[in-house]
């Protein structure tokens, strides 16, 4: 419980650190200082992101490739952590997230995220009327030469910061 605790603590220090930028921030972050990610591009408004996953030789499976697992965590909480700067008065978080793994990665691969004013006014809308939304993104790993490799859709939830799913018992 104390690792799991301390784990936790440490996400939170590196979260809200005020001497460290948003691209410090993430590559910082536990999960993703272990994979060694470098944050290519971060717009000023996070409408925009591109992270670098490197090929190493703890991220390359038994075929040579990128392991898809390390794909699945830098994919996991980007549109969310997008989401959440764009809409910080909601609780986010990824519903689902599906990764197509079209080609084999042989390479360093680029997360590359961005999200349209068209989008942006869909979940404002949706929050203003329902109080809710639940928008899904396209976006990809891209390989050096600028191939698809690995396409991703992931579905995020925006709710608000009370809110909690009727007819859901929580024990404890």
């Amino acid at each position: 419980m104390t690792e799991t605790r301390g784990a936790v603590n440490l996400r939170k220090l590196i979260w809200n650190c005020s001497f460290l930028d948003d691209k410090k921030r993430i590559e910082w972050y536990p999960n993703f200082w272990l994979m060694r990610v470098k944050v290519v591009e971060l717009a000023p408004d996070w409408r925009t992101v591109r992270i670098k996953l490197p090929h190493t030789w703890l991220s390359t499976n038994p075929g040579g490739g990128l392991f898809g697992g390390f794909q699945a965590c830098l994919a996991d909480p980007i549109a969310a952590m997008v989401c959440l700067k764009l809409f910080p008065q909601y609780s986010v978080w990824t519903r689902s997230l599906q990764l197509d793994f079209r080609r084999e990665a042989i390479t360093a691969t680029e997360l590359r995220f961005s999200i349209t004013p068209e989008d942006e006014l869909r979940i404002q809308h949706e929050l203003e009327t329902k109080g809710r939304s639940t928008p899904s993104f396209d976006y990809g790993f891209y390989q050096a030469d600028g191939s698809l490799c690995t396409g991703i859709k992931a579905t995020v939830a925006l709710r608000s910061k009370d809110y909690k799913k009727q007819g859901i018992r929580v024990l404890k």
